[in-house]
């Protein structure tokens, strides 16, 4: 297959120079659903950028018979934080001009939708297909109005400017994957939704966090939220309803690195989903590795920070499981006060697995040190 290549300007600089978005669309011979993958959302976090290279390479291999639906990959999606750089390394994790984080300034439909009831009794006896075009068109209306500020005279802030390009890209597809790693050292893990279990399984990775509390602000969280909320309304309503629309936040590895075995269960991952939702036929992943996914809330995270400014030794490695009471790490404290070094023991709180740990070792008192998630 051969890809439609569309690039989009994102943004002129005060030099003149445009930096743009190109995004890659396979279309199938067949409808069906609609898959949009992006990466690199935060600036040092690459991995992605190379899962999507190779689903670009694999999907240039198949037939237009083999994909039911079109999937569209986004890679480098924000070229502002990837191109930010601190002497030799890369941060980009926040819109530095306006004090934001790039993952939390998104558009949730829920937010401004106030009758949502009264919507889902209008949608009462309604087929489940037909209720989501309706939804999907009031979604798609009212996204539409922050055009008209965007082009007012007065405009917009460059986030809500950039966050408008992504989610007109995305709005309307059925599964959403925007592929992340941590900012400094992680596992390989999902995030996902509720009642999304068994197509986490599908992703062939070991952990899953299930975002039980969030705000809408993040891009996988915009895009699902209101769908969750519909979901709700007719619970209430006695109808239990699920909508097939999935969003998921892969994270592969450490930032500012392509780990070649986080970019293989990222691809890996990416195309048995795409099999098993149906997308993707006649063609086969290895699935050697078993489907078994240990599943935690994203709630129960406890994140420490340092306690004395220092240098961190003895450290538990990544992805250790830990028990309350072990010795995580220690920190190497100095002073200015004329007395002796002093070495400060920190003991972890409660049973979970360490899936984040800072990359620098030498920390100032309040600085992250490493997550751990019961």
């Amino acid at each position: 297959m051969i890809p439609e290549i569309v690039t989009i300007k994102l943004r002129q600089m005060a030099s003149g120079d445009v930096l743009s978005l190109q995004v890659y669309k396979f279309v199938g011979a067949n409808v069906g659903k609609k898959v949009y993958i992006q990466s690199n959302l935060h600036g040092a976090e690459i991995a992605g950028n190379a899962v999507i290279y190779q689903l670009i390479e694999f999907l240039q291999t198949i037939n237009d018979t083999d994909l039911i639906g079109e999937v569209w990959l986004v890679p480098v999606c924000n070229p502002m934080g990837t191109n930010e750089r601190s002497h030799v390394f890369s941060s980009g994790r926040y819109c530095v001009y306006e004090a934001k984080d790039w993952n939390r300034i998104f558009w949730d439909y829920e937010k401004e939708a106030d009758d949502l009831l009264a919507f889902a009794k209008s949608q009462l006896n309604l087929d489940i297909e037909v209720v989501r075009e309706n939804y999907l068109s009031r979604i798609k209306d009212k996204f539409g109005e922050l055009l008209e500020k965007i082009n007012s005279p007065s405009s917009v802030p460059y986030t809500e400017r950039f966050r408008y390009q992504l989610q007109s890209l995305s709005l309307d597809a059925d599964y959403l994957i925007d592929l992340h790693s941590a900012s400094n050292q992680g596992i390989n893990y999902l995030y996902y939704f509720r009642n999304r279990e068994e197509s986490a399984k599908y992703f062939l990775l070991e952990h899953g966090f299930i975002l039980d509390k969030y705000d809408g602000d993040a891009f996988d969280e915009a895009f699902i939220k209101p769908w969750l909320a519909l979901e709700d309304c007719f619970q209430q309503l006695g109808r239990e309803i699920q909508f097939d629309v999935e969003a998921w936040t892969l994270e592969l590895g450490t930032g500012m690195q392509m780990i070649p075995d986080s970019v293989a269960k990222g691809v890996r991952g990416v195309k048995n989903y795409l099999i098993k939702k149906g997308v993707l036929l006649d063609l086969t992943v290895d699935e050697s590795i078993s489907q078994k996914m240990c599943f935690r809330a994203r709630s129960n995270v406890i994140k420490y920070y340092a306690s004395s400014g220092g240098m961190i030794q003895s450290r538990v490695e990544l992805g250790s499981e830990v028990k309350a009471g072990e010795r995580l790490y220690q920190i190497l404290s100095f002073n200015k006060e004329g007395k002796l070094p002093v070495v400060i023991d920190v003991y972890c709180e409660q049973d979970g697995l360490v899936y984040d740990t800072s990359s620098n070792r030498a920390v100032n008192e309040g600085e992250f040190v490493l997550g751990v998630i019961q």
